[in-house]
């Protein structure tokens, strides 16, 4: 919250308006931040002893590790770089001067330097992506985890394979029958807040919902749904960075999930209707801290040059698939119209 026009960290009323308890809180914290490609200082002698280091190793100002794996994964000004994981978070880099006077409404922030030095740091996401996918999961495997694990008709150790065998195989088993349902076939469309909404709008009040649902909505079915529900989220973030005024040239997906599920990020990128790069590196975060730490000692004048020396560069583009481009639009207006109800209901 710390911003330098109106001297740092907001004013004392805003902290007491919180809560009278702090009161004086403000004068007791920071009141200058600093990018991650300046030292802090060197390791102390006790850290040093136990890593086994010199003690004049420079030890560089931290950052939100999501922040540091968009680096790592190459974010680049005007590219939406989506953690995709349980959760996102999507963060978007912009030239100072670009940004002028510009606040983007309903996101989780916009900070100078936070994810790259010198740029406008742009952060979103949604309170529930994977965990989704998990929660369906979770229901489906509520029978084996409560009836087979305590039958009598085999012994506890098979049971015990049985059970993680099961649960462990009922995502990939699902996806692969859920990519073969028709887009729009099933005519069940669904919101993906089951952890509330974090982005546009933050409301952690709001919940999921799924509609269209007949006798003949079977698991594959719902899934798909739940995954296109997941997707309109993040179309959702990436038509309020536009209609306030940002542009995205590019989306870059990092994290578990681009990683692992091909159907995801297929259908994330027919929802979107833009190629979606994969990060070739599984550990950009810590890519990303090493691109820094080569920047704050003096290896690269900045941390673009890290990124481009540095860099792992993408394994897989996913590419919208026109026809379904237009399904997914008709579906995503139903979406939309669901969350207006949710939302006026939720109130």
């Amino acid at each position: 919250m710390w911003h330098e026009d109106f001297g740092g960290l907001p004013e004392e009323n805003f902290f007491v308006a919180i809560d009278p308890l702090l009161k004086g809180l403000r004068e007791q914290l920071y009141k200058d931040t600093y990018t991650s490609d300046i030292p802090a200082g060197t390791i102390s002698k006790e850290w040093a002893e136990k890593l086994g280091l010199s003690d004049d190793v420079v030890v560089g100002v931290g950052a939100f590790d999501a922040h540091m794996g968009a680096v790592g994964g190459e974010i680049e000004p005007y590219h939406l770089s989506k953690i995709v994981g349980t959760s996102t978070c999507d963060m978007l880099v912009a030239p100072m001067e670009d940004m002028s006077d510009t606040l983007v409404r309903g996101i989780c922030g916009q900070v100078d330097g936070s994810i790259t030095p010198g740029m406008l740091g742009l952060e979103a996401g949604q309170s529930a992506f994977g965990d989704v996918y998990a929660w369906f999961r979770d229901v489906i495997a509520w029978p084996v985890e409560n009836i087979l694990s305590r039958t009598k008709q085999v012994d506890e150790e098979t049971r015990r394979k049985l059970v993680d065998e099961i649960v462990m195989k009922i995502v990939p088993e699902i996806t692969d029958a859920a990519e073969k349902v028709p887009v729009g076939e099933s005519g069940i469309v669904a919101l993906d807040w089951m952890n509330g909404r974090r982005t546009p709008d933050a409301n952690q009040a709001l919940r999921g919902a799924v509609t269209g649902l007949t006798l003949g909505s079977d698991a594959p079915k719902i899934f798909r749904t739940l995954v296109e529900a997941t997707a309109f989220g993040s179309k959702k973030i990436v038509e309020r960075f536009e209609s306030e005024g940002v542009r995205i040239d590019g989306v870059i997906a990092l994290g578990g999930v681009a990683k692992k599920s091909p159907f995801v990020m297929q259908v994330l990128a027919d929802v979107l209707n833009r190629p979606i790069k994969v990060a070739k590196s599984e550990q950009t975060v810590a890519l990303g801290a090493a691109m820094f730490a080569a920047t704050v000692t003096g290896i690269y004048e900045k941390v673009e040059d890290a990124q481009k020396a540095m860099g792992s560069g993408f394994d897989t583009v996913y590419h919208p698939i026109p026809d379904n481009v237009k399904k997914y639009q008709v579906l995503y207006e139903k979406y939309g119209r669901l969350g207006e109800f949710v939302e006026e209901e939720t109130k």
